[in-house]
């Protein structure tokens, strides 16, 4: 097929950022090349970027209509989309037969192959370029199948998202290309002559990627593994929640555009979607021809697509207990308000949201004074309310509950033991049926048979637990026994004691956590940062990988070599 996007045209274009990507991934330093601001987008904005008003009219027209993305086998068609916020989306997807798609797939990869690291890089660069112009219609998408509030869904479902795809695929590029393209291989022989060969190296990926996405963040969560399938040579079927299709379907009719553009099968990236009650991710994720899976979700089907897709690399992120060990503080009122922000942000419905607060019994140090268990309870509690106290501000920061699931969480959680706040309804007037709730807290005490079985189980949403304990150290060895045995996306700590510093550090270095120390400002433990902060380790039960590290790339490739007598 002709090209339309040159190699030079792609280079011109996106080689200085991939370079960029390249420099933030070795500093750590902040930087982004995608607003976080709406009004970046449109007139006066981001060039051929969709405004505000262009972007909710797109999105406004691809409801209730036929998503075709001329994919072969498509053998009928499915939908069923139901807003967190009440509208049906009515949007239908194409339904594949796997026995015509992912021949069809597979039939483009060698003409990728070919292509070469730098050139991969730049066509998914292409595709993340397509992606942010359009961040507007695909925020209001990601807002209509997680539930998260508009702002939270334009900035992690739009430029931090893409920031992640970014960062994969430079990671990707790096390490493909740590081994030359070609090698003259001489070995002296003494008097006779040498042995010479002339040798070549080519990054090849594994096979067909599968991505099974979540209900939550589906493009945060589904970006890394897409592009980092793709730029190390691998077609990618993406198989949506069956909650959340609609912004990954966007994403995938925008990389065919651009790969069919650029000269490439377009069926390298394929969408999978899923009749009412099939569950065509099990019979995907054993199928021969799938040698990548990417996963976010429960660990009861984490847990067996590691055990039973044998065939294939398989990427996890699954559940975790997160930690905060609350000893000391410096700063009492940015702790409260920290915490208080960390524990409401989309309704804690975040991998990385804490759950536990581990409170000595005998109460803490502050610069306010001493504050008994009680009283720091009563004023986490007071530092929520106090956040939620106005409706509309609630909401802009709740979102609405993604599912019953959590909502009977949240209803349930009364029943574990003594509330120290109740949740609350709030009315959304512009979604009046959204469910929206505040969080709940539960105190519960350490090393009480009952509570323990509470606490040290993941309770999904707005649900957290205050667990007194006997003393900081106590808390620093229940910190050590969660990890260990149901892992942890997040950990945080509040101390102004060297000592207890380093005991949480040497906990989290043991059991390969990663750590927020004594956040009072506005950063906070549930949010990372791409190209400077790793999200997750794959150290602990809660993740096998980490987004992203040389890891999290290095094998969906594996280097061919081919030696000719020189």
């Amino acid at each position: 097929m002709a090209a339309e996007l040159t190699p030079q045209q792609l280079s011109e274009t996106h080689r200085p950022t991939l370079d960029r990507a390249l420099d933030a991934i070795r500093t750590r330093d902040y930087w982004s090349p995608h607003p976080e601001h709406p009004k970046a987008y449109g007139e006066g904005g981001a060039p051929g970027s969709l405004g505000a008003a262009e972007g909710k009219a797109a999105f406004d027209a691809v409801l209730h209509t036929r998503l075709d993305l001329g994919q072969p086998g498509t053998d009928g068609w499915t939908g069923g989309e139901i807003s967190p916020y009440g509208p049906e989306l009515g949007v239908e997807y194409p339904h594949a037969d796997p026995d015509i798609l992912l021949p069809a797939m597979k039939a483009g990869m060698g003409a990728w192959r070919t292509a070469g690291p730098e050139t991969r890089a730049l066509v998914c660069l292409e595709i993340l370029s397509r992606v942010s112009a359009r961040t507007h219609e695909l925020a209001h998408a990601v807002m209509h199948t997680s539930g998260q509030a508009f702002m939270m869904a334009f900035q992690a479902g739009g430029p931090h998202a893409q920031d992640r795809g970014l960062e994969a695929v430079a990671y990707a590029y790096q390490e493909q290309t740590r081994t030359p393209l070609t090698a003259d291989w001489s070995k002296p022989q003494g008097k006779r002559d040498p042995l010479r060969l002339h040798k070549s190296f080519t990054a090849a990926g594994r096979g067909i990627s599968l991505l099974i996405g979540c209900n939550t963040f589906p493009t945060w969560n589904g970006y890394p593994g897409l592009f980092a399938s793709l730029a190390t040579g691998n077609p990618v079927l993406v198989k949506p929640h069956p909650r959340a299709v609609l912004p990954l379907a966007l994403t995938v009719r925008l990389a065919r555009e651009v790969l069919a553009e650029a000269g490439f099968d377009p069926n390298l990236v394929a969408l999978a979607t899923e009749r009412p009650g099939e569950g065509i991710a099990k019979n995907l994720a054993v199928r021969p021809e799938i040698k990548i899976i990417d996963y976010t979700g429960s660990t009861a089907f984490g847990d067996w697509l590691e055990a039973n897709a044998r065939q294939a690399q398989v990427y996890t992120e699954k559940a975790g207990v997160n930690t905060i060990v609350v000893d000391s503080t410096d700063d009492y009122r940015g702790m409260l308000a920290n915490l208080a922000f960390s524990l409401s942000l989309y309704s804690g419905q975040m991998c990385t949201t804490p759950q536990n607060l581990l409170i000595p019994r005998d109460g803490i140090t502050t610069d306010a004074g001493a504050k008994s268990y009680d009283d720091v309870v009563a004023d986490v509690a007071a530092s929520v309310t106090g956040l939620l106290g106005d409706d509309a501000r609630a909401a802009a920061l709740l979102g609405a509950l993604v599912n019953p699931d959590v909502r009977a969480r949240v209803e349930a959680a009364s029943g574990l033991g003594e509330v120290a706040l109740p949740s609350r309804t709030v009315a959304n007037p512009e979604f009046p049926d959204a469910a929206v709730r505040t969080p709940v807290i539960v105190k519960l005490d350490g090393g009480k048979p009952d509570d323990d079985a509470a606490y040290l189980s993941e309770c999904f949403g707005p649900v957290s637990f205050a667990v007194a304990v006997a003393s900081t150290a106590d808390a620093v060895d229940l910190l050590r026994r969660t990890v260990r045995d149901k892992g942890a996306m997040t950990v945080g700590a509040y101390t102004t004691s060297p000592e207890v510093e380093r005991a949480v550090e040497d906990v989290c270095f043991e059991e390969s956590a990663q750590l927020s120390l004594n956040l009072t400002g506005g950063v906070y433990v549930n949010q990372t940062a791409a190209f400077s902060d790793f999200h997750g380790s794959g150290g602990n039960p809660a993740a096998n990988a980490a987004l992203c590290d040389g890891a999290f790339v290095s094998n969906r490739f594996r280097v061919v070599e081919v030696r000719r007598q020189a």
